[in-house]
């Protein structure tokens, strides 16, 4: 196609060129015209034929020289089809067929897998040496096998209001916790706590977790505090508020349920939407204020329920129920009026629990605002020896505690609790070689009840400062008291304030 639009140009100047090269000049026009008119008619007419018949055969020349390049051009398309048809028969006779195809693909494949199996078949120090030794620096990973160590302090200054008491106030540097957290491998976790006040230091907890070890079933072993309730498993510089409920330290004592033992988590299957939980502890009779009497230290056992789920996306619900039973054999009785002597007889001592928690928790504020509201109730029933009559007797005391809590903003939490604890009356109670107190007074119609409203400000996640108000009073057991409280609590270290 490009030569055929040459030849079309070039046959257009052709036949153009003869009138473009006949056209004259206005000058030459003139000089014709006035030599014309010196010429005479006869000499112009043979001028005249004679240039037409030149025109003619140059004419017949081009004509002849395109008819020329036409043929070329036709033998060279000719000559050009041919090759371009002789190479798709070569193309087409280099391709392979269908079966050829496959049958070199089965080929290759065989030779992978003779591969595969030559190399396999090597024994394991062969296939070694061919493998790149990378060395490592072990003493740079150590870093990681060490525990997580966080330090927690707990200091309370207060002022105390109450007749016929001489201390008035006090700082107190009640505690600073040492908490070493690590995981020994996937499946097994260890933590400690070992609280150092400024007269002692004692383990407070050490265990060690084992997630898995049955569908939904994890094992714990070590020291403690007891899943009794809700807040008793609580450090105090986790707590709500101050101290812990007078009820439970009334029946627990003032450090709460916290023992050595095993504890064994089964997450039950879930009721609708609700969750369960079930946990079962079997722990060391040594709790001073339940088991003082327990001479052959007798394993003390505890069943606790859980049950929680979310009311709506913002609204949260728990209750719980616990029991704990363990046993006395030694008692303190009178021989003859006058003469102390021990009285060996196997009683038991029941605790029961109920607890119950609603959180109102916008899911776009959580930060910012909540409503918690949380109640616990506790009923003892103690087998004992009278010391009088030596007869089997029964302490029966029983408490509660209730706050609501809410928070104002992302930094500022206020909270009011109300407490109640009741004892038995026992006429024994007060010798001190029974030592029934707080669980037994000697009076009748004994109770005591307390308020607090409180406020806690979090400085940052690792400080926070809580001012309390504690008003007691009641019959039959101390006198009413005002105390103000002012916490200071700081962690240092990766855990922050951690609950438990």
């Amino acid at each position: 196609m490009p030569l055929r639009l040459c030849l079309s140009i070039v046959l257009c100047l052709v036949l153009v060129a003869p009138h473009g090269f006949a056209a004259e000049s206005p000058g030459q026009a003139a000089t014709s015209t006035a030599g014309e008119k010196t010429r005479s008619p006869e000499a112009n007419s043979e001028e005249q034929v004679g240039e037409t018949e030149h025109e003619q055969d140059e004419l017949e020349q081009v004509k002849e020289m395109l008819r020329q390049l036409q043929r070329q051009i036709d033998e060279m398309e000719q000559q050009h089809a041919a090759e371009i048809e002789k190479l798709k028969r070569e193309i087409e006779a280099a391709r392979p067929t269908e079966p050829e195809t496959e049958a070199a693909e089965q080929d290759e494949l065989r030779m992978l897998r003779e591969a595969a199996e030559a190399e396999a078949g090597k024994p394991q120090e062969e296939r070694r040496e061919t493998e790149e030794t990378v060395f490592k620096a072990g003493s740079l990973s150590l870093q990681a096998l060490n525990p997580e160590i966080s330090v927690t302090g707990d200091m309370v200054t207060f002022y105390r209001d109450q007749e016929d008491t001489r201390k008035r106030s006090d700082f107190d540097f009640r505690n600073l916790g040492i908490h070493i957290e690590s995981y020994l491998d996937p499946y097994t976790r260890f933590k400690a706590a070992v609280p150092v006040t400024e007269s002692f230091a004692k383990l407070g907890e050490a265990y060690m977790t084992r997630f898995g070890l049955l569908p939904d079933v994890n094992l714990t072993l070590g020291k403690f505090r007891q899943q009794f309730g809700v807040v008793n498993r609580w450090h105090k510089h986790g707590l709500d508020q101050v101290d812990f409920p007078l009820a439970l330290r009334s029946i627990f004592g003032d450090g709460g349920l916290n023992q050595t033992g095993v504890s064994v988590d089964w997450t039950l299957p879930p009721i609708g939407q609700t969750t369960q939980q079930l946990t079962f502890q079997v722990t060391n009779g040594e709790n001073d204020r339940l088991f003082d009497e327990n001479s052959r230290n007798v394993p003390s056992l505890l069943l606790h329920y859980k049950n929680f789920r979310d009311l709506t996306k913002d609204t949260y619900l728990e209750f719980g129920l616990t029991n704990l039973v363990g046993w006395n054999d030694e008692w303190p009785v009178l021989a003859d009026g006058d003469t102390w002597r021990a009285e060996r007889e196997r009683l038991e001592t029941w605790v029961w629990g109920g607890d119950f928690t609603v959180l109102w928790e916008p899911t776009e504020r959580m930060r910012y605002r909540n409503l918690e509201w949380r109640t616990e109730a506790y009923y003892l029933h103690r087998d004992t020896i009278d010391p009088y009559d030596l007869d089997e007797d029964t302490v029966n005391a029983w408490g509660a505690y209730s706050y609501v809590q809410t928070k104002l903003t992302r930094t500022w939490d206020i909270g009011f609790r109300c407490d109640y604890y009741e004892p038995d009356r026992k006429q024994y109670a007060g010798l001190p070689q029974v030592s029934l107190a707080p669980l037994a007074v000697t009076s009748g119609g004994a109770y005591r009840w307390q308020v607090g409203p409180y406020v806690t400000w979090f400085q940052s996640p690792f400080v926070k400062f809580r001012l309390e108000y504690n008003h007691g009073d009641g019959v039959g057991m101390q006198k009413a008291e005002d105390v103000v409280y002012f916490q200071m609590i700081f962690s240092a270290g990766p855990h922050k304030h951690e609950r438990y």
